[in-house]
C-alpha cells in the first residue's frame, strides 16, 4: 500500500494545565475487540476526550474488502488481495457529519465510508482480514500512522500485533446477545434492517473466523486490561478508559 495521506487530525485537541501534565499520559492507546463490542466508538471518544489521534482499522479492511468485492478479487485469494492492499492509497480523516462512522476513509481518492456498514462487506470483511498478505501491508501502514502523534487505535490485533509495546492495552467484550442488539441499533441509525437473531448469527461466525485466523487471531493480550460491557453505556466504558488513562484506578 502506498503510505497513506492523512486529511486533518481526528479528534479535537485537549488543553492541558501548565507543568506537563499531558506528557505523563501514555502515547499510545490499543483498543481491541470482537465484532460490535463498542470498541471504534468508545475508542473515538476516549480519543477525543483526550486530544489523541484515533485509528480505526476495522475501516481500512472494511474498505478493502469492498474495493476488492468491486474489482472482482476472489475472497479466497489471499495473494490477489495482498497485490490490492499493496498498491492502493488510503487515506483516513475525520468523520462527516451524520456519516454514523468515525473516520472518513479514501481509496485511490475515492470516498468509500458510506460503504463500510454493506451486508456484503460485512460477511466479507473477516474473509480479507484474515489474509496473512493483506495484514502485513496495513500493520505497517498502521504503525507508520501511530509513530507520527499520540493514537487511540481500535481493532482485533491492536495489542497484539499491531503496537505490542502500546503504553495502554484495553480490552472490550460483551455478550453475543449484547452486542447484536447494539448492531442492530446501528444499523438502523444508518438506515438498514435485519433480525437480531440474524445479526447475532454473523457476529457468531464472524468471531470464529477472527479467533480461528492463523494470521493475527483476535485474542486480549497478556497484558490487556479486559472490560466486559454488558450492562455499561458508553459513556461509563469511556470513563473507564479515561480512569485508567489517568491513573485513577
Amino acid at each position: 500500500m502506498k503510505e497513506a495521506g492523512q486529511r486533518g487530525p481526528i479528534g479535537q485537541r485537549r488543553k492541558v494545565a501548565a507543568g506537563g501534565r499531558k506528557e505523563k499520559l501514555p502515547r499510545t492507546i490499543a483498543i481491541d475487540g470482537p465484532s460490535a463490542s463498542g470498541k471504534s466508538s468508545v475508542g473515538y471518544l476516549v480519543a477525543e476526550r483526550l486530544g489523541y489521534l484515533f485509528l480505526d482499522t476495522g475501516a481500512m479492511y472494511r474498505a478493502l474488502a469492498w474495493l476488492a468485492l468491486q474489482r472482482g478479487v476472489h475472497l479466497e485469494d489471499e495473494a490477489g488481495l495482498g497485490r490490492l492492499a499493496a498498491e492502493v492509497d488510503m487515506e483516513l480523516g475525520p468523520p462527516a457529519a451524520g456519516s454514523g462512522e468515525r473516520c472518513t476513509i479514501w481509496v485511490d481518492g475515492e470516498d468509500l465510508t458510506a460503504t463500510l456498514r454493506r451486508p456484503e462487506v460485512e460477511a466479507a470483511v473477516s474473509l480479507v482480514s484474515r489474509a496473512p498478505q493483506v495484514r502485513e501491508v496495513l500493520v505497517a501502514l498502521q504503525q507508520r500512522l501511530a509513530g507520527r502523534q499520540r493514537v487511540v487505535m481500535a481493532g482485533r490485533d491492536i495489542g497484539t500485533a499491531v503496537l505490542p509495546d502500546a503504553d495502554l492495552k484495553v480490552y472490550l467484550d460483551a455478550s453475543p446477545a449484547e452486542r447484536a442488539r447494539r448492531r442492530q441499533a446501528q444499523m438502523a441509525e444508518l438506515g438498514m434492517s435485519s433480525s437480531q437473531s440474524h445479526i447475532r448469527e454473523e457476529i457468531l461466525q464472524r468471531d470464529a473466523i477472527d479467533s480461528g485466523r492463523e494470521a493475527s487471531p483476535l485474542r486480549a493480550a497478556d497484558d490487556a486490561i479486559v472490560i466486559n460491557t454488558d450492562g455499561l453505556d458508553q459513556a461509563q466504558v469511556v470513563e473507564k478508559i479515561v480512569a485508567l488513562v489517568e491513573g485513577r484506578s
